[in-house]
């Protein structure tokens, strides 16, 4: 029993890492008050910035450096058009999938179909590794993997445990009284949504070049729209942000293990089936109303006017 379900669990760990990333990072966003849709326009620009970057002989450092400062310059592109604006921010944030979408489908094309010279490979640490169940599955991740769970308690140690934190945080419940407190709302928002924008583009990263290890067009496969999920599944929470993608991550990884041992299913549901399962969590939790307004940052979405 044990050996059928360490392989589950190890490839659900393995899915949930580029999830967890781009849903960490749109967590800081919304905290801030700001409502981006367009995670999945910059996990495609990340993830094409991350190949071309490696194709051309770079190395994976550069990799991860070019996926952060190509999600960075659309984020600053989708805050200058919120926030500076005061435009529309679910429509700026469709508008950057859809940017997102055609813009890496059409520089992308001269890369379909070839591998990536440079990926990050599975860095077993020794002797963990070798626990049963929990060692091929949090223990022998890649680098990008590793980075992942630090960045994970790092963003719940900064939100939770420090006074830029709170900061934050106060500009999301009510930036009214955060400006009349001496707080710089524009400012801090245009860092959150510059954050959530480096952590897509590294998402991004994760497709192209540590778990694909090829380009396709559309290579992140609508998993943008999993991850703002997320963020309400976990009621704005980082912690349980990672729970939510353990979760995905082994609905996905179940659907491939069934292929694996013969199921003769549908390749096309068991693929559907990480989308079914976002849509029966969203309306679960859209059916309690008192929750998300409880847990839900009480500005998110609405524009506010930073004279400063």
């Amino acid at each position: 029993m044990l050996e059928s379900v360490t392989p589950l669990a190890a490839s659900a760990v393995a899915l949930a890492m580029p999830l967890i990333l781009a849903a960490l990072g749109e967590l800081v966003v919304e905290r801030a008050g700001v409502l981006n849709l367009g995670l999945e326009g910059m996990m495609l620009l990340g993830a094409l910035a991350a190949f071309a970057t490696v194709a051309h002989g770079g190395g994976l450092v550069p990799a991860i450096l070019a996926a952060a400062a190509a999600g960075i310059l659309a984020s600053l592109a989708f805050g200058f058009i919120t926030l500076t604006l005061q435009a529309n921010q679910v429509a700026a944030g469709l508008s950057l999938t859809i940017l997102g979408a055609g813009v890496s489908a059409f520089v992308g094309r001269q890369y379909v179909g070839f591998r990536a010279p440079a990926s990050f490979e599975d860095l077993p640490i020794p002797l963990l590794s070798k626990v049963p169940l929990l060692g091929p599955s949090l223990f022998s991740l890649n680098a990008l993997g590793y980075a992942t769970l630090a960045l994970l308690a790092g963003t719940a140690w900064f939100l939770y445990r420090t006074r830029a934190g709170l900061a934050l945080r106060s500009i999301g419940e009510s930036p009214v009284v955060a400006r009349s407190l001496g707080l710089h709302v524009s400012r801090v928002r245009y860092g959150a949504v510059a954050f959530g924008g480096a952590m897509a583009g590294i998402a991004g990263c994760y497709y192209a070049v540590a778990q694909f290890k090829m380009w396709q067009e559309g290579l992140t496969s609508g998993n943008g729209w999993i991850a703002l999920a997320l963020v309400v599944f976990a009621t704005w929470r980082p912690l349980r942000v990672a729970f939510g993608a353990l979760l995905f991550g082994g609905v996905s990884a179940l659907g491939l293990y069934l292929q694996a041992i013969g199921v003769q299913v549908s390749t096309f549901a068991l693929a559907s089936l990480p989308y079914l399962a976002t849509v029966a969590v969203l309306v679960a939790i859209s059916a309690d109303q008192q929750m998300i307004r409880r847990h839900a940052p009480a500005s998110l979405g609405k524009p506010f006017h930073d004279d400063s």
